[in-house]
């Protein structure tokens, strides 16, 4: 097996047991390596630190697998696979909730790999040439873990590319999922695309923060900004709503949200789902005085890149700005950024700024994050990119 060497100095965050050795950390390779390659990781001094897989295209060149001398080998994917599945036990429930994230990359010991249960399907993401190597392996352990219909991929994002690895999607198992899935979450019924839908078709992630969007909805106007299939406004009906305005760029996204709107029984209005930019909307409501009496702002991801985190900041001061201008008094306000770049502390000083230039005294009454088969290690704060705040807008 070959050996990256480090280094002097550069092993100090594989002591505090970080999963990534950057390519700038890397005194050399020692050995017959290929991308892919399982590898040991050791000190300048040649002490062993960690075994992981090692790509040379990727500015993450190492991503750590075990800190053991132990075989990579079928035994030790089962080993992860299997204590990530039990880690989720009590969350599947037929008939309650049917989609469930069962693996989640670096956080479950599995860097490059994301496993999504919906209903009698499972959807794959294999995000990393190392990761890409144990495809075959992975795959038919899962089908033996689970036990499901069918296993499709959903391996088409970007993040690909700085692997060397080209996007990918289709079935790998099994029965190929119908292009509409139904599933439950929390007993409220759903629509997933998982052939072509955002992430793997479902923002699961989001699970335990649209409770909280329910605790809140009786009686209120709610304006769901962002709404992609409806998810958050199909709560708030269900809390008692007096009525939900949608508003998303996506005109599938919408036709989406007025069928998972309709498949709770819930009254489906044309107006009431708006097609544009909601940069664009909110501002022309604003001007022309229109209010709400909660607002859920869910906006995709800003900062990809750290180049972008800047501009990622001003578009979140910018969009919480306008949104607390469209609150009346005392109005509730549930805004959430899954910008992993983008730290709590300053998104949390992104809306101080908006509340600033909007002349509004702002209370936080509640911090939200993943849900909880979203889990991310305390070795691995760049598991932790969803946070969001629940704000009372006086």
């Amino acid at each position: 097996m070959a050996k990256v060497v480090l280094k002097k100095g550069k092993e100090k965050s594989l002591l505090r047991r970080h999963p990534w050795i950057f390519s700038g950390a890397i005194k050399r390779v020692e050995g017959p390596c290929q991308d892919g390659d399982v590898v040991d990781v050791v000190d300048a001094k040649g002490t062993f630190l960690a075994r992981g897989y090692f790509n040379s295209r990727s500015q993450i060149a190492v991503r750590i697998l075990t800190w053991e001398e132990e075989e990579i080998d079928s035994a030790f994917w089962q080993k992860r696979l299997e204590i990530a599945i039990r880690a989720r036990e009590g969350l599947f429930l037929p008939g309650h909730t049917e989609a469930v994230r069962l693996v989640n990359a670096e956080s479950d010991g599995l860097p490059g790999l994301v496993a999504d249960r919906y209903g009698q399907y499972l959807v794959l993401q294999f995000l990393t040439l190392g990761i890409e190597r144990w495809k075959d392996t992975i795959t038919e352990l899962l089908w033996e873990l689970v036990k499901p219909k069918g296993i499709y991929e959903r391996s088409d994002v970007d993040v690909r590319l700085k692997e060397g690895l080209e996007p990918r999607a289709g079935l790998l198992r099994g029965e190929e999922p119908p292009e509409r899935l139904e599933v439950r979450e929390n007993g409220l019924k759903f629509w997933v695309d998982v052939k072509s839908g955002h992430k793997t078709g479902f923002y699961l992630d989001q699970r335990e923060n649209r409770l909280r969007v329910k605790e809140f909805a009786s009686g209120k106007e709610v304006l769901d900004a962002f709404c992609y299939t409806g998810a958050f406004g199909v709560y708030a009906l269900s809390g008692g709503a007096k009525r939900v305005v949608h508003v998303d760029s996506s005109k599938d996204a919408l036709e989406m949200a007025k069928a998972n709107v309709e498949l709770n029984g819930f009254l489906v209005r044309d107006e009431d789902f708006v097609e544009g930019d909601v940069f664009e909307v909110l501002r022309k409501w604003r001007k022309e005085g229109r209010l709400f009496d909660l607002i859920v702002l869910d906006p995709p991801k800003f900062a990809h890149s750290k180049e972008q985190v800047d501009d990622a900041v001003r578009g979140y001061k910018d969009i919480n700005l306008m949104a607390m201008g469209l609150l009346r008094p005392g109005g509730i306000l549930f805004t959430f950024s899954c910008s992993g770049l983008v730290p709590p502390e300053l998104f949390q000083k992104a809306v101080f700024w908006a509340a600033l230039d909007a002349g509004k005294e702002v209370q936080v009454i509640g911090k939200m994050g993943q849900a909880r088969d979203h889990p991310f290690s305390l070795n691995f704060p760049e598991g932790e990119y969803l946070k969001g705040l629940i704000l009372r807008v006086i």
